[in-house]
This record gives C-alpha cells, sequence and structure tokens, in this order.
C-alpha cells in the first residue's frame, strides 16, 4: 500500500496539492513556501512585537496576551516555531499563539530565532534560551507567574524544546513546570524504520528534507565530531543522543502514524517514561508531519489540536474558566 493510500481520506487532498519542499535545490523558495498571509486577529488577545538581546544580537519576540488583564500575574509559555531548523517565522503560528493564550489565560512569547544554514547548531538553540531568559527576567513588566512557565513548540521547534528542556536543567534554571515538544525533529541519524517510509515528494516532511536539513543544522559538526571517537555529538544538537534524561520537566507530544519522526518520538517518550519523567502521548493514524496545520478543519486534526491546547491550558492554568 503506498504512502498516500494509508493517509485517511480527509487529509489526502493537501497532499495532492503541495508541491513538496526543495530545501538542497530551493531554499529561499521553500521558505517562502511558510509565508502565511495576515490573520485577523482576535479582539481577546493583544499582540506586540518587540526587539530584545538575543545570543548574538537584537532579536524579534512576539509576545500575546489578554486584550483584558487585571493585576493578577499570569502564567507564561515561550513557543519556538518549526521549520526542521531552516525554515519559518513567528509570524506564521499567530493563530496558535492566539489560541493558547484563550485556552490557558496566559502570556506567549515567540521568538524569531537564527535558521540555519546562514546560522548552524548552536547559534538557534543558544537564541531561544536568551528569549527564555528574557521572559522570565521580564516578570514585572510582562506581568507573568515564574512558578507557572512552560516551553513548546513543533517539528523542528520541538527539537528545540527537547533541546532547551535539557540545557535549562543542566544550567540550572529557569523553573519550567511543562515542556511540549509536538511531532519533534529530534535524532539526526536517520536510521528507524520510519525515517525510511517517508520518501514521497509531497510529503510535506520527507526522508531527502529531513537529512539535508539536519546537514544544514549540524554545519560541520557533525563529520568533525562523528569522525573523531574522543568527541561525541553535543545532545543539545541532537536531543535524542543524550544519554542522563532524569531530572526534565513532564511532557506532552504527539506524532502521526506517517510521520518520519515518529519512531525517534516513541524511543524519545519511552526513555524518559524510564527515567522517571511524566509524559503523555498520542499517536495519530493515518496522519502525516504537520497535518493539523496542512488539513486544519479536519476532523481528525481539531481533535489533535484541542487535545495539545488543552494539555497545555491544564498545566499552566486549570483554574481558568473560558
Amino acid at each position: 500500500m503506498s504512502f498516500v493510500d494509508r493517509v485517511v481520506p480527509e487529509l489526502r487532498d493537501t497532499l495532492s496539492q503541495f508541491p513538496g519542499f526543495n530545501l538542497k535545490g530551493g531554499l529561499q523558495v521553500s521558505r517562502a513556501m511558510l509565508v502565511n498571509p495576515p490573520i485577523e486577529n482576535s479582539d481577546d488577545v493583544r499582540t506586540a512585537n518587540r526587539m530584545i538581546a538575543g545570543a548574538a544580537g537584537d532579536m524579534l519576540v512576539k509576545i500575546y496576551e489578554p486584550s483584558e488583564r487585571t493585576g493578577d500575574k499570569l502564567p507564561a509559555m515561550l513557543w519556538i516555531h518549526g521549520g526542521g531548523y531552516v525554515l519559518g517565522h513567528p509570524d506564521m503560528d499567530d493563530a496558535l499563539c492566539e489560541r493558547f493564550v484563550q485556552a490557558a489565560h496566559c502570556v506567549v512569547v515567540s521568538v524569531d530565532y537564527r535558521l540555519a544554514p546562514e546560522y548552524p547548531y548552536p547559534a538557534g538553540l543558544h537564541d531561544c534560551y536568551a528569549g527564555l531568559l528574557w521572559m522570565t527576567d521580564e516578570t514585572e513588566s510582562l506581568g507573568i507567574d515564574l512558578s507557572r512557565v512552560a516551553i513548546a513548540g513543533a517539528s523542528g521547534g520541538g527539537g528545540l524544546t527537547a533541546a532547551l528542556a535539557q540545557m535549562v536543567r543542566d544550567k540550572g534554571g529557569p523553573s519550567l513546570i511543562f515542556q511540549m515538544p509536538l511531532y519533534p525533529m529530534l535524532d539526526d541519524q536517520n536510521i528507524s524504520a520510519s525515517s525510511h517510509e517517508i520518501t514521497e515528494q509531497n510529503a510535506t516532511w520527507n526522508r531527502t528534507n529531513n537529512l539535508e536539513a539536519w546537514s544544514m543544522y549540524l554545519g560541520g559538526e557533525k563529520e568533525r565530531l562523528e569522525g573523531n571517537e574522543e568527541h561525541h555529538m553535543p545532545s543539545y544538537a541532537v536531543p535524542a543522543r543524550t544519554e542522563n534524561l532524569a531530572g526534565l520537566p513532564p511532557m506532552y507530544t504527539c506524532v502521526g502514524q506517517l510521520d518520519l519522526f515518529r519512531d525517534e518520538t516513541i524511543e524519545y517518550v519511552t526513555r524518559l517514561a524510564a527515567a522517571g519523567v511524566d509524559v503523555e502521548m498520542h499517536l495519530y493514524p493515518g496522519a502525516y508531519h504537520c497535518f493539523e496545520v496542512f488539513v486544519p478543519d479536519a476532523e481528525v486534526s481539531q481533535r489533535a489540536s484541542q487535545d495539545y491546547i488543552r494539555a497545555m491550558a491544564s498545566v499552566l492554568n486549570p483554574s481558568w474558566e473560558q
């Protein structure tokens, strides 16, 4: 049975229209494919752009918060957009960030981290860490409660979320109560069964692009370190390679059964559970990478997005009633 035949019917039409990314032959064209038209902003959410000090110069962050606020401090979430470490911009997740604000009555800060190959590892991760430090240092101006801080992201942003959780643990803060790496990009080795399954050009993310994206993100790091038996790939660069997963914050994740990240996500979740970390994972049959983004009105897409938004809200602000 072909890849398309295995996709649930309500998700198939988009695949027939999607040309597929081509990172090696047209990175800028692929980047342009993720530029979404502006959304009609909700009256319930106030959005602001701000330039802050990133890891290497000024960096844009987008701040989303309830339009109507009292003097009470709100929980906060750092959001990291997806794009395989090489694509994407915070603007493409405006609607999703608004949904998090509405569901959890929280503040969301979305970071415009530097992208590879122009800025390979560790640039993007260091920007995310700088964004988290800024958010937690600005408790008064942002009106956030430091005891209720979470991090989240999807795809490449999910990989950065997992890496950031590890980095924060090792550096001793800021304190995180939750992490949500959705269908995360975790393992550069590409040796799992699912990483070999998804090869079609019109797949929303296929093996060819994944190999190329990892090569762009790691730059010369992979060849330099793996050629030397005395060194190992830094776990922050490749979250799946870390040996110690104990002490990480509780995690929620989901992945489609037809996502090439399926197996690395399952393995990571299994290892987290064995390390004593509380985890919740949802596997969606017949769903491909980023299915709820590409076909948001499908029943399975609505169920998936509602599930992870509800999971975040239940942790950040369980007493909030919409």
